[in-house]
């Protein structure tokens, strides 16, 4: 099975808000480094580690006459004000953003065998410099330069500094082109702006891919204008009877442009057959029996089914996913397809060789639950597995079969990488149906090699799963998402040569300061050496 089972802290300003650009003008240098300060952070401090460092040289110093200096297009301008935005509240520095002078922190498009995403950067006394293929490619340079600063830079007020970055170069390239992060906003709603500062903390360890949770049993969150009521009363209560909510579609173009200005495409998932008792409780004739059930505020999975052999289910399918694929510009729309325990297998193969014709017509690429390998996927399909190790022989063996047969998986390992699953027997969130998951067992894996029978070249990359049984605040989204977040993120992106457990921990207890500084509160597990506070 995969899913049976405080207050908020302070927010600090939203991370790379999008500031308007500064005037123009002339770039005048930093000055060259003092020895003032301690050590600037090692090159290869960084989560998740880059594919390559190179120390060496003289670092460099921000100083108020530092400017950011971009060549390029205007999305190469827009990246520069984000940095530039980053970084002013805690160095009290004007930064203005320019693509006159020399020196300074320059921003570049070059060739160079970069790839989609990845990138170069290069620091010394006369300045630092991100050079990629894309703008993406740069954006994931800037986090890196972030964490290299001190974990002060993050604060909203100006910090004493000194601001040094150290001397040397990074060349660096994700391990996946998928490196996702889900939220459940079905269980219990969180609010736009509670996602964006999610976004924001997935932006900064290099993630690509938002999954969000759209339906579920407990609620229904994504407006549907040829379905009304399965937000006005499929919405409207989540789990323990609460008010719920849901996005309109202003709002959903809100998160997906945010998340877009990030690198983060938007996955939405709208999970059927089951899993659907918000929607047949909004419309009786879903439902076989043309009864509506009452609206369900449990934990409990399985127990619900759209009517299959009714066209009418077809039509609601069709309007569904046609408003929410003009909703969303990303490549993937995702079925769900988990758990159809009341639905016939029949029925299932049935459900998913009529529905998923639709996701392509409006072109979109279908993921799914790895129970879609039980059926038949479509040609591109992704299957996405979220089986433990203790998952049976045969549904491994038909996953691995899928995956010979071309369909790419994505690893979501339910004893790995589910956040919600307790760190420990005390900790008072989460469930424990998958067992228990600390630190090191979340990351101490290799998606390459996880499942007996994948090749590694169908494996198209990690994500995290945050399930909302438990959660109600930012702050427990944000306690089980820290530190695990950061060790799928590593997953994701980093070569498997960099893998390893002693190595990690010592980079991933240097993070601490950092998110003290963000606000986030975070398990400080003992399996970590935490720098003290």
């Amino acid at each position: 099975m995969r899913r049976n089972h405080g207050t908020t802290p302070r927010t600090p300003r939203v991370l790379g808000a999008l500031l308007p650009l500064a005037a123009a003008g002339a770039l005048t240098l930093g000055t060259a480094p003092t020895a003032e300060a301690a050590a600037p952070v090692p090159l290869d401090r960084v989560v998740p580690a880059p594919a390559s460092v190179t120390p060496g040289g003289t670092p460099y110093r921000i100083t108020r006459a530092t400017g950011v200096r971009v060549d390029g297009p205007a999305e190469v301008r827009r990246i520069g004000a984000y940095l530039a935005g980053l970084l002013r509240p805690a160095t009290g520095y004007p930064l203005p953003v320019t693509d006159r002078g020399t020196g300074g922190i320059r921003l570049r498009l070059a060739g160079g065998g970069f790839g989609a995403e990845g990138y170069r950067l290069t620091s010394g006394a006369g300045g630092v410099t991100l050079t990629a293929s894309t703008p993406a490619g740069l954006f994931h340079g800037v986090q890196t330069l972030r964490q290299l600063l001190p974990a002060a830079v993050e604060k909203s007020t100006v910090q004493p500094g000194p601001w040094r970055i150290a001397g040397g170069t990074v060349q660096d390239r994700p391990r996946y082109a998928y490196r996702g992060a889900m939220l459940d906003v079905a269980r219990h709603f969180f609010t736009v702006a509670q996602v964006k500062r999610y976004i924001d903390h997935l932006a900064l360890y290099k993630f690509n891919e938002l999954h969000l949770h759209l339906s579920d049993d407990q609620g229904w969150r994504i407006a549907v204008d040829s379905w009304p009521r399965l937000t006005t009363y499929g919405g409207s209560t989540q789990v323990g009877g609460g008010r719920g909510g849901f996005y309109t579609k202003a709002d959903y173009r809100e998160i997906v442009r945010y998340a877009a200005a990030r690198y983060l495409e938007v996955v939405p998932e709208i999970d059927m057959p089951g899993h659907t008792n918000a929607a047949l409780a909004s419309y009786a004739q879903l439902n076989c029996d043309g009864v509506a059930p009452p609206l369900y505020t449990g934990t409990q999975v399985g127990f619900s089914s759209l009517c299959v052999p009714r066209q009418v289910t077809y039509d609601f399918v069709d309007d569904v996913i046609r408003e929410l694929a003009a909703l969303t510009p990303g490549r993937y729309l995702h079925i769900g397809g988990d758990e159809a325990h009341s639905t016939s297998h029949a029925d299932y193969v049935a459900f998913m060789d009529r529905v998923q014709p639709v996701v392509a017509r409006y072109g979109k690429t279908v993921i799914g639950w790895h129970q879609l390998t039980g059926a038949r996927p479509a040609r591109g399909a992704l299957a996405q597995y979220w089986g433990l190790d203790g998952t049976s022989a045969a549904e491994k063996a038909q996953v691995a079969q899928a995956a010979r047969n071309g369909t790419g998986l994505i690893l979501s390992p339910a004893d790995r990488v589910y956040l919600d699953m307790k760190y420990t027997s005390a900790t008072r969130l989460g469930t424990k149906w998958a067992g228990l998951v600390e630190v090191r067992r979340s990351y101490d894996w290799d998606p390459g090699a996880y499942l007996p029978g994948v090749p590694a070249s169908a494996i198209r990359g990690v994500e995290a799963p945050l399930w909302s049984e438990t959660l109600t605040t930012t702050a427990d989204i944000e306690y089980m998402a820290f530190p695990r977040l950061a060790g799928a993120a590593e997953l994701g992106w980093s070569p498997p040569a960099t893998h390893s457990w002693t190595a990690y921990r010592a980079r991933l207890a240097a993070q601490a300061p950092r998110w003290d500084a963000l606000g986030i509160r975070y398990y400080r597990s003992p399996q970590v050496p935490w720098p003290a506070r």
